[in-house]
């Protein structure tokens, strides 16, 4: 029994790795990864010392970029959706289509409404012209009452007429007189009504025009489009939901107005300035591709300056914290084209901090950055033409009061 136990135990001894036998494993695998790790570091060190030596760099950098919400103008009950997460969209494509009925509805009275006042106005400027033509008359029976009056005064006297007749003579051209200046009241009430004016830009008329515009321009907004090109994302609409006026359906992120805000600390900023190039390196795509930007503008104050609830450093604990301050980077666009990117993206920035001609913050009089949409230019093109037709049916041509 004891001879076997002296047997076994050479044989353990063996099963356990001399010490020296690991020192010798780690030093050839210590050998062979040096190499690899000393080209590394030659490959590398030029970038790394010429940015630590010409600029400010932080790893605290994400894109950003414009999150248009698509809201309706006008409430309705939403029949169709025609894009999705993750769809792209260009600008002026159909996204959601609210019922009609009731804006088609208000457009058809609106229209007729038109026709009305259009027909009343012409009635008015006919008008004028029948008082016209009533003051003539007028003048005409009070020119007769005044012969009739005259002659009888001449016969007085020879007793061919009598006092009676003259009487009734002379109340007959007062009579006529009166009605020539009641013709001729009424006739400048009927001028007032139209004076200056024709029938397409009477108040009757251009209320009514209004009011045709308003409803096409209602029955236009029940279409949804795209007001930019970009991703379809955070869609939150469904068929047959009432949405309210202004309430987000979904929001487009358009590919092409991104940027990278690098959130700098407060001792890296003293040589940044506007137009200074940098080097941009994003997690997605790594050192194989590298975006070159420049620096477009700072923040004007640091980012728990601008935080929901700003610190609050008057307590008796207070520690001081190093504060950061967002600062922008603009982006090719033809290299955001060959390489796009995506929102919250985390990116590494280097800024080249040699030349130091621009500003640190954007001065008056420097261009500022402007955002806009042609969509909705043409939302009264349809009304125009509904206006049209309304006046044609009417029968109005440029008809001027005299």
């Amino acid at each position: 029994m004891e001879a076997r136990q002296q047997e076994q135990v050479p044989a353990t001894a063996a099963a356990t790795p001399a010490p020296g036998r690991s020192r010798r494993i780690l030093g050839l695998v210590l050998k062979a990864a040096l190499p690899l790790a000393l080209v590394g570091i030659v490959l590398s060190a030029p970038g790394l010392l010429h940015w630590q030596a010409h600029g400010e760099g932080t790893e605290d950098a994400y894109v950003e970029g414009n999150l248009v919400q698509v809201t309706p103008q006008v409430s309705g009950t939403v029949t169709n959706i025609e894009a999705d997460n993750t769809d792209f969209v260009r600008a002026g494509d159909a996204l959601v289509q609210l019922n009609p009925i009731d804006a088609r509805l208000a457009l058809e009275r609106a229209e007729a409404a038109l026709s009305k006042a259009a027909r009343g106005v012409r009635a008015q400027f006919a008008n004028v012209e029948q008082w016209r033509a009533t003051v003539a008359l007028r003048q005409a029976d009070l020119a007769r009452a005044d012969s009739d009056l005259a002659r009888r005064q001449g016969l007085v006297d020879s007793g061919a007429v009598s006092g009676e007749d003259l009487r009734h003579a002379a109340d007959a051209a007062a009579a006529a007189r009166a009605a020539l200046a009641a013709a001729r009241q009424q006739q400048q009430a009927a001028h007032v009504m139209v004076d200056g004016t024709r029938v397409e830009d009477h108040p009757d008329v251009a209320a009514a025009i209004a009011q045709v515009r308003d409803a096409a321009v209602a029955l236009s907004r029940t279409a949804l489009a795209a007001p930019v090109g970009g991703i379809v994302a955070r869609r939150n609409v469904q068929i047959g939901q009432r949405v309210a006026q202004g309430s987000p359906l979904m929001a487009i992120v358009p590919l092409d107005q991104m940027w990278v805000t690098a959130n700098l600390k407060e001792d890296q900023l003293r040589e940044v300035r506007i137009g200074q190039p940098v080097r941009i390196v994003t997690e997605v795509y790594g050192e194989d591709v590298v975006f070159r930007g420049q620096v477009s503008g700072q923040e004007a104050g640091t980012g728990s300056a601008f935080a929901a609830v700003p610190a609050q450093n008057a307590t008796g604990n207070w520690i001081k914290v190093v504060q950061r301050v967002p600062v922008r980077i603009a982006l090719d666009p033809a290299e955001v084209a060959r390489h796009p990117l995506r929102l919250g993206m985390s990116a590494r920035v280097a800024i080249d901090t040699r030349g130091r001609k621009g500003a640190a913050l954007l001065q008056a009089g420097v261009q500022r950055k402007q955002y806009a949409t042609a969509v909705f230019k043409d939302e009264g093109a349809e009304a125009d033409r509904i206006i049209a037709r309304a006046l044609g049916n009417a029968g109005v041509s440029s008809v001027a009061a005299r």
